[in-house]
């Protein structure tokens, strides 16, 4: 089945809105969350191996921020398929319902295997949240503006992280609440912000590409046209659509597992080497600094536990400022040479930085403000890793494509990072942790010359010319492909998957 839609074309030439703001916030909270859920989880690390509380080992409060992490991956894996199939709306309420309750459950942990236990059910619902709603968000958002709303939304993981070390450096002070009490109210943050945005989110509709690459490209057409006379009533104009803009859509009525590995593997071989590279670098050095970030400060510089809330503050106002001040120039600039360069400094930087750590040169202070100024750039490079593999994949497989690459990731960059540098710490030489940031930065700098080589410059087109577009491997074009021009039937359009 086929249809043609100016569906696409008309999302994308829409200014900013009230509608587009709502989507923001209601979306975006999936970044706030998880950094709020990683911060506090760090933050009250070294609470939780005082006897009092739970009394667990740095290599046990690793192993569970990798249980996190793989909670992450299979509920991405799992919702990423549904999202594709059942649509995109219907998850926003289930994934982030799961989350409050395995948040909330934690907080009541009594031991450490409950901990670990509830941790994997917060983790699965934030990647579920992963996969669905970064689809949604850049199938909504106009192509002019797409670069730098998807890094700044994805940069809120660090409001997130400020909220969480405000909150924990109240709520770990042993003159406010008892020394097993702050670290459990600390928790439940997560759930409160949670319930606050659940009735947005019933509010917001199905992704309309969604709907015409499943058929039903007469309710597309209604959602445009209500946010159009939404657009017109505030005053703005909207000229005309160029019937050459129209777009083709072959329909699929399912998407076996077969079908996707082929379309990446010979369809878009150098997009997934790149999105590959450009995530499990990223994946790796967040997951390996982050997690493990207070027990450096509190193992090597002596930092007490309820002052490590106040570093991770500065940490976090650098991450969340590096894709806010440098998105624009995602869009302006263009991918590549952003991407390229973020990526490659902030390896370089971090490896200076692990060299003077080692040589004993740096002090808890210093120690931060480098970090700061490496993560103010490596912030901007790891958001535009989820933008790059949300952006080069056709319509039909974006969720799944998204959760493949962030399974990939944490299991690969992610899962045992946390594990590995908590170990690390353990033993007290700094040797040692600096083979770790120099494997990180390494890492990064390799991510940056793949995307100088592969890299796809997606700046300003829409995804249907970017999913379109030849990438080297097969020249065949599977029917789920979206092809610009009324003109250009998709290719091989009888094959079945």
């Amino acid at each position: 089945m086929t249809d043609t839609t100016t569906v696409p074309a008309r999302l994308d030439r829409l200014p900013w809105s009230r509608f587009h703001t709502r989507l923001v916030v209601a979306l975006g909270v999936t970044w706030v969350l998880d950094g709020l859920e990683i911060t506090i989880a760090g933050a009250i690390g070294p609470r939780l191996q005082e006897s009092v509380t739970l009394g667990i080992s740095a290599a046990q409060l690793g192993f569970a921020a990798s249980v996190y992490l793989f909670g992450e991956v299979l509920g991405a894996l799992f919702f990423g398929r549904l999202a594709d199939r059942v649509g995109r709306r219907r998850l926003f309420l289930v994934t982030l319902l799961i989350y409050l309750a395995g948040s909330g459950l934690t907080a009541a942990s009594l031991d450490y295997w409950m901990f670990i236990g509830f941790r994997f059910i917060a983790g699965f619902g934030i990647g579920g949240e992963y996969a669905a709603i970064n689809s949604a968000i850049d199938e909504l958002i106009p192509a002019k503006h797409r670069g730098r709303v998807d890094l700044s939304i994805n940069g809120t993981y660090w409001l997130g992280a400020v909220i969480g070390s405000l909150a924990t450096s109240l709520m770990l002070d042993t003159s406010l609440f008892g020394v097993d009490v702050g670290w459990r109210l600390a928790l439940l943050i997560g759930p409160l912000i949670a319930l606050f945005i659940l009735p947005l989110r019933r509010a917001l509709p199905e992704s309309p590409r969604w709907l015409i690459g499943a058929g039903r490209v007469e309710e597309a057409e209604r959602f445009v046209d209500d946010i159009e006379q939404q657009v017109v009533s505030s005053g703005a104009t909207l000229g005309p659509i160029d019937p050459e803009l129209a777009t083709r859509v072959a329909v699929r009525e399912r998407v076996r597992y077969r079908y996707i590995a082929r379309l990446m593997l010979r369809e878009y071989p150098t997009r997934t080497v790149l999105g590959l590279v450009l995530g499990i670098s990223q994946s790796f050095l967040y997951n390996a600094v982050f997690f493990s970030y207070t027990l450096v400060l509190t193992t090597f510089y002596g930092v007490s536990t309820s002052a490590t809330p106040q570093f991770l503050f500065i940490f976090a106002i650098g991450n969340l400022l590096g894709p806010l001040l440098l998105g624009r120039y995602f869009d302006s600039i263009g991918r590549r040479p952003m991407i390229a360069g973020t990526y490659a400094s902030s390896g370089a930087l971090l490896i200076l930085t692990g060299w003077l750590f080692e040589q004993d040169l740096l002090t808890a202070g210093t120690q931060t403000a480098l970090w700061t100024v490496i993560f103010f750039i490596g912030s901007a490079a790891a958001s535009s890793a989820y933008l790059t593999v949300s952006e080069v994949f056709p319509v039909a497989i974006r969720a799944q494509a998204i959760a493949f690459f962030f399974a990939i990731w944490q299991l690969v960059g992610g899962v045992a990072a946390p594990w590995i540098f908590g170990s690390l710490i353990g033993t007290g030489d700094r040797s040692a942790l600096f083979v770790g940031y120099l494997i990180g930065g390494v890492l990064m700098i390799i991510a940056g010359i793949t995307e100088w080589v592969l890299g796809v410059e997606a700046a300003g087109r829409p995804l249907e010319a970017i999913s379109s577009a030849d990438d080297g491997g097969s020249r065949r074009r599977s029917s789920v492909v979206l092809v610009r021009g009324t003109g250009i039937p998709p290719r091989n359009t009888t094959e079945h998957p």
